[in-house]
This record gives structure tokens, sequence and C-alpha cells, in this order.
């Protein structure tokens, strides 16, 4: 990968957009310009991190949606890649987190019930922006995805 100057700049603003540490932006730019799947040796390698910093950041970015766990033919370690639907899979995560956040201001709501006016309209305000969220970002997943269907 002779693309340092793009990976690292790739790596450092998607991770700052993101939200994510430094290192896991790193990653995020080595593998989404890595032609093939690289080992967790690999990727140590490559960005110069202990092992443990390594598997840490493949778990956040697994979690995050971006980046998947696959078996590479002939090489006993598992492989990490990123993933064909990775800015679905990063919405996915982003509605997944906003669906617990609904649940939690619909359970605070009830629960909340006894409290002064003040707080209960905070509540609501709560359970008004995350369901609105909730269903646009589900509108906005079902776009995306309509846009890679086929």
């Amino acid at each position: 990968m002779g693309d340092g100057p793009l990976i690292e700049d790739f790596g450092q603003r998607i991770g700052r957009a993101m939200g994510w540490p430094p290192m896991a932006g790193r990653l995020a730019g080595v593998l989404m310009f890595s032609p093939a799947p690289m080992t967790l040796s690999e990727l140590q390698t490559t960005l110069g991190a202990s092992k443990g910093s390594t598997s840490e950041t493949t778990r956040l970015l697994i979690a995050n949606g971006t980046v998947e766990r696959v078996k590479v033919p002939g090489v006993r370690q598992a492989g990490y890649m990123w993933r064909d639907d990775a800015w679905s899979g990063c919405l996915r995560h982003q509605l997944d987190q906003t669906e617990q956040l609904l649940e939690l201001a619909r359970i605070a709501q009830e629960q909340g019930r006894g409290m002064p006016e003040a707080q209960q309209a905070r509540l609501r305000d709560m359970h008004t922006y995350y369901d609105f969220m909730v269903r646009q970002l589900r509108r906005l997943l079902d776009e995306y995805q309509g846009l890679h269907a086929g």
C-alpha cells in the first residue's frame, strides 16, 4: 500500500468525525484501502501497535459496522477487512444506538410520571427527539440501501 498520505489523512479525518480514538481511524484507513483482508499481526506491524490495542480497535470497528472478521484461506489467523456494505453498517449502528436511546426515553418517561412538570417536559422532549431520529434513520437506511440494490 503505497498510499501512505491518503491512508493517514483518511484515518485522521474519519476517526475524528466518528468520535473514534486515533488508532481506530488509522486502522480504518489501512483496511479501507487494503486490497485483501489483513491479519491482526499484519495490522500490528503496519500500525506499529500492540496486539491488545489492535485487537481492541478491530472490535470497535466491527461493532461500528465498518469492519468484518473473515476466514482467510490458508491462513490460521482470522483476517479483517473493510465491509463492502460498511456505510450501511455504520448507519445501522447509528440506528441501533438511537433505538436504545428511544427505549431509554420511553422508560424514563414512564418512571418520571410523578416528577415536576419541568422534568416531565424534558423527558417528553427526549422521547419526541429520539422517536423522530429513529424514523429518519430508518428512512435514510432504506433509501441508502435502495441505492445499492441491484
